[in-house]
């Protein structure tokens, strides 16, 4: 269930609420003031139940559905650099122990170049959200599905070339994590490499809907992340 799906279904059960009461939630929503986490959906779900229109059965059975459709829609409300650095580096330890926080115990040479460390392999952790380029609003709003047929985009920025052996792309989408394990040579000689700043040390690697095919063969499930980084730092 997409947001519209959601915001389409509240509008069918809107409609059987009767025409006094349909005019005054218009009214109300016209003037709402969200703060989170009190929000427009919220409010009309409320309302609904309010006027036995649904059941707390009905709305924990909606609740549910979009919830489990939506399991990653979180992560879009997140600061950039919650996301992209804590929440990224931390997903990567939850997946596999055999991740640690790079320090100097590990690298003797370590000076915070780069974010992780697993048997002897020097790791930099980057995090993107897929957004609908065609859609105004924040990121909640333009988050989007796996499946989406909407033109997307998702930015890897601020990679420095010389810092790591592997970099590990996470792709967010509302409903999947996807996993980019990528060796230094597969970024530095990557086409869709660019400066990030004019004259800059740092790159970019934009993914989009019209060349994330050519990033198949740098894709591995959840589970064989940590392996196929240890693999490719080997052969570093």
């Amino acid at each position: 269930m997409t947001q519209q799906q959601l915001r389409d279904y509240l509008g069918w059960l809107i409609t059987s609420l009767d025409r006094e009461d349909r005019g005054m939630l218009n009214a109300r929503l016209e003037g709402l003031v969200s703060v989170f986490p009190f929000n427009e959906y919220e409010y009309i779900l409320m309302f609904l139940r309010d006027r036995s229109i649904i059941t707390f059965q009905d709305y924990e059975d909606l609740r549910g559905k979009y919830v489990s459709a939506n399991k990653y829609l979180n992560l879009y409300g997140l600061a950039p650099r919650i996301f992209g650095q804590i929440w990224g580096e931390q997903h990567l330890r939850d997946l596999d122990p055999r991740f640690k926080k790079a320090d100097k115990v590990s690298d003797p040479d370590y000076e915070g170049q780069y974010d992780l460390w697993i048997e002897g392999v020097r790791v930099e952790v980057k995090a993107a959200r897929a957004i609908d380029t065609k859609k105004r609003g924040d990121l909640v709003s333009k988050a989007l599905r796996t499946d989406s047929d909407r033109p997307f985009w998702m930015n890897f920025q601020q990679l420095k070339l010389d810092i790591c052996d592997v970099f590990v792309f996470l792709g967010v989408w509302v409903d999947a994590i996807r996993y980019w394990v990528l060796s230094h040579d597969n970024v530095k000689d990557n086409p869709c490499l660019s400066h990030q700043h004019r004259g800059g040390v740092e790159y970019q690697i934009g993914i989009t809907d019209k060349n994330i095919q050519t990033f198949e063969q740098y894709l591995v499930p959840a589970s064989a992340v940590a392996d196929r980084v240890i693999a490719l730092g080997k052969q570093s």
